[in-house]
């Protein structure tokens, strides 16, 4: 496994590996990374030749400074649990090399980012498309593979695919959970140990909005979800809706792909998970 810490670098190893023919499977990551981001490098090692894994905390898509300067940086502990999940790259930039001058690219993505996310986090997802597209023309993959836990994030990507015309297969893995069902991310880390009891009630509330489906409608099954989580969240937003235009739905009749998408508060830290509904 070797690591590049810059654009021309890597561009230059990885064509060598396209002119041999190789197929290359890339997953984008901010680091602090876990078994979910790990299931999505097997998950690329299974389908793709070469594996390239970036490790870059974008600070053009936190909307809250304090949240940048406390994202975890674990660049040691995660290059081990790459080179064990047999990663061929990495590429670590700086933010000088990945921005060496000011950003003024602007997305329109849609309906799809006035929503959920979109909705608590100006400016969010224009981040998240301006660094994804330049990971994607440095890395020129076959295939790249993110986790269904960031669901709205997943479908931004793939509309972003659709506005630049990339050649790149868009690849979605499922989302990995501890043993109490608390989806896994970076930011758990941050979660005291207090705090880390209540996590699971997130995976709960959706599964008892699984269960319910045929008793109540969406509208009334969204109210009682953000009851339960006010007793120890603060809870942003629970919404059931369509997978493909994520706008809320009001009767079950209105899409044959119902996902409930949550966001809340627990102390300091902010969580979010999602569940693909059983019709």
């Amino acid at each position: 496994m070797k690591t590049y810490n810059t654009i021309k670098e890597l561009q230059k190893e990885l064509e060598v590996q396209k002119q041999k023919g190789k197929t290359i499977g890339f997953v984008p990551t901010m680091g602090a990374l876990h078994a979910g981001h790990i299931s999505l490098v097997h998950q690329a090692r299974a389908a793709c030749d070469i594996v390239v894994v970036s490790i870059f905390v974008n600070p053009i898509q936190f909307n809250n400074p304090e949240d940048l300067d406390k994202y975890p940086r674990t660049f040691e502990s995660d290059a081990t649990l790459l080179e064990e999940a047999t990663c061929d790259y990495i590429f670590y930039p700086t933010v000088d090399e990945m921005y060496p001058e000011k950003v003024n690219q602007k997305y329109d993505f849609g309906l799809l980012e006035t929503v959920m996310e979109g909705a608590f986090r100006e400016g969010h997802f224009n981040g998240v498309g301006v660094v994804v597209n330049k990971l994607f023309e440095i890395v020129n993959a076959d295939q790249a593979f993110f986790g269904k836990k960031d669901f709205q994030q997943l479908a931004i990507i793939r509309r972003l695919v659709e506005i630049e015309k990339l050649p790149v297969k868009v690849m979605a893995g499922e989302t990995m959970r501890e043993c109490d069902g608390l989806a896994m991310s970076s930011r758990n880390v941050r979660l005291t140990e207090e705090d880390r009891k209540f996590a699971p009630e997130i995976f709960s509330t959706l599964n008892w909005v699984n269960e319910n489906m045929g008793n109540q409608s969406p509208t009334e099954l969204m109210e009682e979800a953000m009851k339960k989580l006010s007793v120890h969240f603060k809870p942003e937003y629970f919404q059931i809706v369509d997978g493909l235009t994520l706008q809320k739905i009001n009767k079950w009749e209105d899409t044959n792909y119902p996902i409930a998408c949550v966001a809340a508060n627990l102390g300091r830290v902010r969580l979010i998970d999602n569940l693909e509904l059983n019709r």
